[in-house]
């Protein structure tokens, strides 16, 4: 590939070659020419474009012009080649970084932790963690979007989108003036999903200061007396449990105050994704520290290597979910670029609402006053695809690029890989990966390789099992406490067909065969899910239960209600 890529580049330079160049090789070539033949080469080579133009062979002009036109697609092609080798590049170095660091990390531990005999075995199970340089490495490296979005073929696909958008908006406005007379755009649909502000901001800024003084003062303390103390399993059993019965009250107040206070859905979806998120830093946080404390009794040091609050602090904030002292950082921020990420953020926001308003209400609506059967059901689901993707593409821009990028930029962080090419991947094991960068590091370092460091690595199809089953529940709960109803269809065709699909569609799957049975089998996912729970949300409201038993919130509403026009 590379020898390609080499041969192309010196193609095109002997293109761009100078006039000068040209007549240095001219010269170069005449040496070699017997000495009397000069002149008679000399004025051949004089009077050749007189004769051209006498002739009629080649206009002398047009051979300028035609030059300088290839000289222009020259520069442009070998810019393009230059970018493309340039991507290519940085993802190999990038893969042979992380491959070489985890190699070293695997190879430190065997090393120094040999673990001969049964004896050992516990010893080695309780110290020979790999240290946190050990695990991700962090590095400088833009998006992958904002890479793409400087070819203008790629750019093509965004302003696509927003054209689309536009035709959201008038269609809007058409209907509206030919039904009702008006021509007023109202976000009611907005207003009332992100209803009940105060609320979220007291709920939110009482779980952000409990994650940031809570943890940090326990760690602390724990660090402070540990070297000293002559019941250091005691002790660490004791701020251990004040740890978990933070993370359990940080888990179940705001889950109680947003089904107390009847939180609209958008509202909802705030408090209990940042709750899931502020759980997660926790966690990161007091996990990357505690080897540090066990390798702080065995020196002579005698201060415990506790980070500074403000470390503590930048990492609450930071697009990341594995915690680090100190990041790769930017040497300034560019205000306009994240002024343009939260206006992308506004405008997917918007886009999200007429997809809804033009796409999915008018179906739902509609289709609840029918009584539920398979014609019904598979209709809905087909009519559920392209609005299901839709709202995939908008909440993977609007989240994953937009909304990190702009933190990244404040905070000036400097590793934007939050997500990779997960479009081309052609087996759902690679898009698992590649799709969410983000979490995907967090459940790889500490539910994969902590579970495989505590019970051994012959257990890695337990170890992915115990991933899946985290991730799913996690998904079902931020569903079932948003949507206010349990229908567990995100976790059967996470825990069924996301399973069967990852063992099926494996990484030895290349092809584009392959990439389209990912894409088709992501769309008619996204339909399902799309119309499930359309569908109960709307059952849910039509056909209310005024003394529920318990097995009513297990039975979907949607299979049982019918409202009369």
């Amino acid at each position: 590939m590379c020898s390609d890529q080499y041969s192309i580049t010196c193609s095109l330079l002997t293109y761009t070659m100078s006039e000068d160049d040209c007549r240095v090789l001219r010269s170069r070539r005449l040496v070699s020419k017997p000495p009397e033949k000069e002149e008679v080469i000399r004025r051949t080579e004089a009077d050749r474009p007189f004769r051209n133009m006498t002739n009629g062979f080649m206009d002398l002009e047009h051979v300028i012009n035609r030059k300088m036109d290839l000289k222009r697609k020259a520069e442009l092609l070998k810019s393009e080649l230059m970018k493309e080798v340039d991507i290519h590049f940085d993802e190999f170095v990038n893969n042979l970084i992380e491959e070489s660091t985890a190699l070293e990390a695997s190879t430190a531990a065997t090393n120094f932790y040999p673990g001969n005999g049964e004896k050992d075995g516990n010893k080695v199970r309780a110290v020979a963690r790999p240290p946190p340089e050990h695990g991700k490495l962090f590095m400088s490296r833009r998006s992958l979007l904002d890479e793409l979005f400087e070819v203008n073929h790629f750019r093509t696909i965004y302003h696509m989108f927003i054209a689309l958008l536009i035709l959201f908006i008038l269609s809007t406005l058409v209907v509206d003036g030919i039904d009702q007379g008006r021509l007023v755009l109202e976000f009611d649909l907005l207003e009332y999903a992100f209803g009940k502000f105060p609320i979220v901001f007291s709920t939110w800024l009482c779980m952000f200061l409990g994650t940031l003084i809570i943890p940090y003062v326990l760690l602390s303390m724990w660090a402070q007396g540990y070297k000293t103390s002559s019941h250091r399993k005691l002790r660490t059993l004791l701020y251990g449990t004040l740890y978990m019965t933070f993370q359990m009250g940080l888990g179940f107040c705001p889950a109680y105050i947003v089904l107390q206070h009847n939180l609209p859905p958008a509202s909802r979806f705030v408090v209990i994704l940042e709750q899931i998120r502020l759980i997660m830093k926790s966690h990161s946080f007091i996990r990357e520290n505690i080897p540090r404390i066990f390798s702080f009794a065995k020196e002579k040091a005698s201060v415990a290597p506790v980070p500074q609050v403000t470390q503590y602090l930048y990492f609450l904030f930071a697009p990341t979910l594995i915690y680090r002292d100190s990041y790769p950082r930017n040497p300034s921020i560019r205000w306009g670029y994240v002024a343009t990420k939260f206006l992308q953020v506004l405008g997917c926001l918007f886009y999200a609402y007429y997809v809804f308003v033009r796409l999915c209400i008018p179906l739902f609506h509609n289709m609840s006053q029918e009584p539920f059967s398979l014609k019904v059901l598979v209709l809905c689901i087909f009519n559920s695809i392209l609005p299901g993707v839709l709202i995939l593409f908008l909440a993977f821009f609007a989240f994953l690029h937009c909304w990190l990028n702009a933190f990244a930029e404040m905070l000036r962080f400097a590793d934007r890989m939050f997500y990779k090419d997960w479009w081309n991947s052609t087996s759902f094991a690679n898009y698992y990966r590649t799709w969410n960068v983000v979490v995907h590091d967090w459940l790889y370092y500490y539910a994969y390789r902590d579970f495989l460091w505590f019970f051994g690595r012959r257990f890695k199809a337990a170890a992915m099992l115990s991933v899946f089953t985290v991730s799913a529940v996690v998904h079902e709960y931020a569903l079932g406490i948003c949507f206010g109803f349990f229908y567990p269809v995100l976790f059967i065709l996470f825990m069924g067909f996301g399973m069967i699909f990852n063992f099926i569609l494996h990484d030895r799957r290349k092809g584009p065969i392959w990439n389209v049975v990912m894409w088709t089998s992501l769309f008619l996912g996204q339909g399902v899910l799309l119309c499930l729970y359309s569908q109960e949300w709307y059952a849910q409201k039509h056909c209310p239960i005024s003394n529920p038993a318990f097995l009513d919130f297990l039975k979907p509403r949607s299979w049982t209600c019918h409202v009369d026009e």
